[in-house]
């Protein structure tokens, strides 16, 4: 199997995942707040079908993509409402419906484009595999989001080797969020995954350094748990920084999530 067809595979499995935490819900748990302040399950969703049907149309259609892009505005807040306005109107069984098409959708369309092109983004061009390594860490974040509104406990497997793999490639974004000059420095990052498999990034003899469980990582740069709760350890005063800025998306970093505020 390909690196892209591995990615592929993952990126469908997790979509599964998260169509299983929704398939069953009644319409008023569909209303219900999720920990992301404003936000309903139904936003959740909305927002994954938005963000899949952008990255379908920019495997599918490289030049209507950037035609969209051309048009978005300079207020990230903004794009995000105006996305999450033409889903949103929609009922439960027909969001549900529209985000599985725009999901599948998607998938079909980055599994076709060959390996070693690149696919338009929002902010440079990627490879197929590292977008939909994105749309994992999108996967994650928001069914975090309602996994926790729900109660539900994840099962975790090693498939989150893809999202630690994207969040180190983006391990500057932190920065760029909040304005901050990026330390000309390289990090040491060495993750357990949920199999024991240890995931090493950077120099070995890197004085700044990040370890700690692959999980607690992902839920820290997803900021979907807060550094205080996790159990990673930073050695350095900028990857001590470093936690407490991360995050694996571009725009703006959001609340995040205050220490204690969930029982795990």
């Amino acid at each position: 199997m390909s690196d892209l067809q591995a990615v592929i595979a993952a990126l469908t499995a997790d979509g599964a995942e998260i169509d299983a935490l929704v398939a069953g819900l009644d319409a008023d748990q569909w209303t219900q707040p999720t920990p992301a302040p404003g936000w309903t399950i139904a936003h959740q969703i909305a927002h994954l079908a938005a963000t899949f049907r952008m990255a379908g149309l920019a495997a599918a259609d490289p030049e209507g993509f950037v035609a969209l892009a051309a048009k978005l505005s300079p207020d990230f807040s903004a794009n995000v409402d105006a996305a999450l306005a033409g889903f949103l109107s929609d009922p439960p069984e027909v969001l549900l419906t529209r985000w599985r098409a725009e999901r599948d959708g998607a998938i079909k369309a980055l599994a076709a484009v060959p390996a070693t092109d690149v696919v338009p983004w929002l902010v440079r061009p990627l490879p197929p595999a590292v977008l939909a390594c994105a749309g994992m860490m999108e996967l994650f974040g928001h069914g975090q989001d309602i996994a926790d509104t729900l109660g539900v406990r994840r099962e975790w497997t090693d498939r989150l080797g893809y999202l630690v793999g994207f969040a180190v490639r983006t391990w500057d974004f932190g920065y760029l969020a909040r304005g901050l000059a990026t330390p000309e420095v390289e990090f040491r990052f060495e993750l357990t995954g949920p199999s024991g498999v240890v995931w090493e990034f950077g120099p070995a003899d890197a004085a700044q350094r990040i370890t700690g469980p692959a999980v607690d990582f992902c839920l820290l740069v997803t900021r979907r748990r807060n550094a205080a709760d996790l159990a990673l350890v930073a050695t350095g005063p900028d990857a001590e920084q470093w936690l407490e800025i991360a995050q694996a998306y571009r725009g703006p970093a959001g609340e995040g999530r205050a220490p204690g505020q969930f029982a795990d």
